[in-house]
């Protein structure tokens, strides 16, 4: 039994109930089995039908619950409980103590995006007395902000269950405006392996820095090239793929040819685009343009790479049932598209049609001092209650 959960009354706000989840530390390094077994005893509180998948070292849950009819089919809405640090930031209180301030709220998580989970909870007791006539899925995932590891064990366990939800709106932070789309992004670690030798006599080493240098060169110059030809979609900004090289280490001192470097590279393609292609691309031109040189020298010497992230891109079309019904519940005439990820594509690529829409900024995540405004989690709390007043009829 959580300390926490009898504190909660039967009919919390979504204010309150944040305030339990942002207490809990579940920073992406840290388990997050203590949250989820909190919200597994509000689910059972009442009455409402879950089910946890872990990760891979038992350490972390998902959580799939199911409002209404015990049947696939219906909507999800997901939220993911995993939140970035807070070292090395300054923040005006405890991040995990939810601090109420003129119409906002304050900690760890509380946009992105607890705020929304928080909404989701504490509509249980009324979605429950609602008596759905189509299942409302409520989706909790782990490792959104590192791996996404927990979308994809969600999607596993969901698709051998038989209970997959025929659409799903995912509640990142979009000040509660319709999202149809976002980029999909590869990040790739790159690491040169060269030859070492006194920097006197180049000529028998291999400069890893320098094939390094070669091979970043390449991505500048297709970035470029990409923002001057395209292939466009006027709905993102910037509207084109584009690449770029984040990290760069090597060397040692400098009358040593380095033999080591390493730098991470990413690609972030729109949803017409395929970032994967654009990965194999620059490891032809590696293979046909730096390696070889490389290898007449010492064939030990060459490039390897290591893929650290992989979120698809998501595009839902404007006309789908699903952008209308979003529109409609958020009161808004028109739908965008980010050029950040979510879990999203992971879901679209699992057969569910899925679009964003959840409540606070984008700009106020990852931040010291977080924070959500109030109206934006009763404006969801709204969105929400609509939503299940649209499966009762």
């Amino acid at each position: 039994m959580n300390a926490i959960a009898p504190v909660i009354s039967a009919h919390p706000t979504a204010t309150e109930m944040l305030r339990h989840l942002v207490a809990f530390d579940t920073t992406s390094r840290n388990s997050n089995l203590d949250l989820i077994n909190f919200v597994r005893e509000w689910l059972d509180r009442n009455g409402v039908f879950n089910r946890t998948s872990l990760s891979a070292d038992k350490t972390k849950a998902n959580i799939h619950a199911i409002i209404g009819p015990h049947v696939a089919g219906g909507i999800a809405l997901s939220g993911h409980v995993d939140t970035v640090p807070v070292d090395g930031q300054a923040w005006s209180s405890d991040p995990f103590t939810l601090r109420e301030h003129d119409g906002r709220v304050y900690g760890r998580g509380a946009c992105d995006m607890k705020g929304f989970v928080a909404c989701c909870l504490a509509a249980v007791p009324d979605l429950v007395a609602a008596k759905l006539t189509k299942p409302i899925h409520l989706f909790i995932t782990f490792d959104e902000e590192t791996t996404m590891e927990g979308a994809h064990t969600l999607m596993s366990d969901v698709g051998a269950s038989g209970l997959k939800p025929s659409l799903c709106i995912v509640g990142e932070p979009s000040l509660m405006l319709p999202i149809l789309a976002h980029k999909g992004r590869l990040a790739v670690r790159v690491t040169v392996r060269g030859k070492p030798g006194h920097s006197s006599e180049p000529g028998r080493g291999v400069n890893a820095v320098q094939a390094a240098a070669e091979a970043v060169a390449y991505v500048a110059a297709e970035a470029r090239r990409l923002a001057a030809e395209g292939p466009f979609d006027r709905g993102f900004d910037p509207a084109h793929t584009t690449l770029h090289v984040g990290t760069i280490q090597g060397g040692t001192i400098l009358n040593i040819i380095p033999e080591l470097c390493e730098f991470v590279m990413e690609v972030r393609a729109i949803p017409s685009d395929d970032p994967h292609a654009h990965f194999a691309k620059f490891k032809a031109h590696i293979d046909a343009h730096i390696a070889p040189a490389m290898q007449a020298i010492d064939p030990s010497c060459g490039f390897s790479y290591e893929i650290i992230g992989d979120i698809p891109g998501m595009g839902l079309a404007e006309e789908h049932e699903l952008a209308t019904l979003t529109k409609q519940l958020a009161g808004s005439n028109s739908a965008g598209r980010v050029s950040y990820g979510t879990e999203g594509g992971i879901y679209e690529q699992a057969g569910i049609p899925t679009i964003v829409c959840g409540p606070g900024s984008i700009t106020q995540a990852h931040k010291p001092d977080e924070w959500i405004a109030i109206s934006q989690l009763d404006e969801c709390d709204r969105f929400i209650r609509s939503l299940a007043g649209r499966m009762v009829k």
